[in-house]
């Protein structure tokens, strides 16, 4: 038989409070939003860039590169080309090839806002997290950037 006084229930009270207090603050850290660099010009878009500089030299010209990423119902496929000068991108033109209607439109999406997000930057600076309200396409431009800077390496 356990026993229980006002004390311990008191101690038991406490120390259940004390425990969903800080597991509450422990689950609310993980609600704040991520600290960027970037300097998106409109409050819908992140273009997540960093100002540093980077000692890479890349050579002037056109590439080309795929860049796949995961939406819930498939896997899509973007081509992204890029024309660089003196390491700065100077244009910027992406095709899909959507697989779900859905994936149809954020990609429209995507492509319609991502000129003004990249073009006139240093391609070191182009990291994307949301253009024009398509977060997941993101992931498959800088798939794509991140093997054109290795191309484009001098």
């Amino acid at each position: 038989m356990i026993r229980t006084t006002a004390a311990s229930r008191t101690a038991v009270r406490f120390g259940t409070v004390a425990a969903v207090g800080f597991a509450g603050a422990i689950a609310l850290a993980g609600c704040t939003s991520p600290a960027t660099t970037g300097s998106g010009t409109d409050a819908g878009t992140d273009t997540g860039t960093d100002s540093g500089s980077s000692t890479t030299t890349y050579t002037d010209g056109t590439y080309t590169a795929d860049g796949t990423y995961q939406t819930p119902e498939s896997v899509e496929t973007i081509s992204v080309t890029v024309t660089l000068a003196d390491g700065v991108v100077t244009a910027v033109d992406v095709e899909g090839d959507p697989q779900k209607a859905e994936s149809e439109q954020y990609q429209a999406k995507f492509i319609g806002g991502i000129s003004d997000e990249v073009v006139g930057k240093s391609i070191d600076d182009i990291s994307v997290s949301r253009v024009a309200g398509s977060s997941l396409t993101s992931g498959g431009f800088n798939q794509a950037i991140e093997t054109i800077k290795s191309e484009a390496a001098a």
